[in-house]
């Protein structure tokens, strides 16, 4: 058994804190939304590597432009000079922002250093010091991200003091709706919790930056209540407080628009975090900002010697291509009217299935246990592990939610194939014969 083999030798050496437990495999190789491991077994990808690859596995195009840069350029850092791919990205990326006026970019290397970007431009615009996010967020690992973050304990176990000036409010995710309350109540609830530290010890005109995921990922794959969204962001424009957008895992196409922030019309960021797949999984990420906001730091107060390298950004620039030339955005929303039924069937069929939010291609799938209502990790993970011996790799965020994000490019036959192998796992757990229930896996 290759897997087994290759992973008892890189057990004994990677640390317990860098990979969240799912399934024992090595994944060798990819192509569109199939994947190979070492054994040559072969799966449907419902994960895109954490929706860093909404363009599908060694796409030809992005292949051709890495390798043709490779041959001309592979680094120099953009902390001292331009290169070719970097130069034609920069206006690229600036033209698809959704931000109003004029727009500068700051490239990074990951999701988790363009969110402490953000903390870094709108601390030295507004000269402020508090930032507000979110329950529910992830927006990285490094410290200013991970401080933002609130969707696991093991994020701040063990690793404290985290960044100061941090405050987080309630993301209103669904199940803390009341029974009976309406949509417009639940939102003004929510909102008048977020008011609570500003009106007790969080000083408005000392706030930075309020930044949120418009659809949380890690946090369950929920959407912000539209009217809760805007009142937000009427507050903050009523307070000289930026707005933030963290985009890494919904943008790009993710939801069924380019960006998660296009589902709020009367919304217009100052700041957006973009990475994961802007270069099909390569290691960049970008900020986007207001020109006045960005112009507030000068060099090196975000400089990185490899963000923005000349493969990255060539990668970046055939990713958009093919976006635009495959039309990604309208697929993922034609595909997800598809993904939406399929899943509301099943909530129909198996009492287990609880709330659908499904947003593109995209979304969450809670089980529930069907007397009580309540979050049901052990048969989520009976059905994420037997869908994977069925042959699909699919995980869960929050221990009962199932994480729902094939490439862009997934074939509808595939994606037929998947939905058929998950009803076939549902069907199981629903009769009882799905008795294994691995422990310590996942969030």
């Amino acid at each position: 058994m290759s897997n087994q083999k290759m992973l008892d030798k890189e057990q004994q050496h990677y640390a317990k804190a860098a990979r969240i437990k799912y399934f024992d495999i090595v994944i060798k190789s990819g192509k569109g939304a199939i994947l190979t491991d070492e054994d040559d077994n072969k799966y449907i990808d419902l994960l895109s590597s954490a929706s860093s690859t909404n363009t599908g596995h060694s796409h030809p195009h992005v292949v051709k432009a890495i390798q043709d840069q490779a041959n001309q350029l592979i680094q120099y850092t953009p902390a001292y000079f331009a290169t070719t791919p970097e130069a034609e990205l920069t206006p690229r990326v600036a033209a698809l922002a959704p931000i109003e006026g004029p727009v500068k970019v700051a490239f990074g290397n990951s999701g988790s250093d363009a969110n402490d970007a953000i903390i870094k431009f709108a601390r030295a615009y507004t000269g402020r010091q508090y930032i507000v996010s979110f329950t529910g967020a992830y927006h990285g690992s490094t410290y200013g991200s991970i401080s933002t973050s609130g969707v696991s304990l093991n994020m701040t176990r063990k690793i404290g003091p985290l960044l100061p000036g941090v405050v987080k409010v309630p993301f209103p995710s669904p199940w803390y709706k009341l029974p009976h309350e309406s949509d417009d109540d639940f939102s003004d609830r929510m909102f008048a919790a977020f008011k609570l530290p500003f009106e007790t010890y969080l000083p408005a005109d000392e706030t930075a930056v309020i930044e949120i995921e418009a659809i949380q990922g890690d946090g369950g794959f929920v959407k912000a209540p539209e009217k809760f969204l805007n009142q937000v962001y009427q507050f903050a424009q009523a307070h000289g407080i930026l707005f933030a957008i963290d985009e890494v895992n919904q943008g790009l196409g993710r939801s069924g628009k380019m960006w998660s922030i296009d589902h709020f019309p009367d919304v217009h960021p100052d700041l957006v975090a973009v990475g994961k797949s802007i270069a099909s999984g390569l290691p960049l990420s970008a900020v986007l900002g207001r020109k006045e906001v960005l112009d507030a730091l000068d060099a090196p107060g975000n400089v990185y010697t490899t963000a923005g390298n000349p493969v990255t950004t060539a990668a970046a620039n055939a990713t958009l291509d093919v976006i635009e030339d495959e039309n990604l955005v309208q697929r993922s929303a034609k595909l997800g009217k598809q993904a939406h039924q399929f899943f509301d069937k099943m909530k129909n069929k198996f009492s287990f299935v609880g709330d659908v939010r499904i947003y593109g291609l995209n979304g969450g799938i809670d089980i529930v246990n069907p007397e009580t209502g309540k979050p049901d990790s052990e048969a989520a993970t009976k059905l994420i592990c037997r869908i994977f011996e069925l042959g699909a790799l699919m995980i869960t965020v929050r221990g009962n939610i199932l994480r729902f994000q094939p490439p862009l490019v997934i074939k509808e036959s595939d994606l037929k194939k998947a939905f058929a192998m998950i009803e076939q796992a549902m069907q199981e757990l629903n009769e009882g014969k799905l008795t294994k229930s691995p422990t310590n896996m996942g969030w």
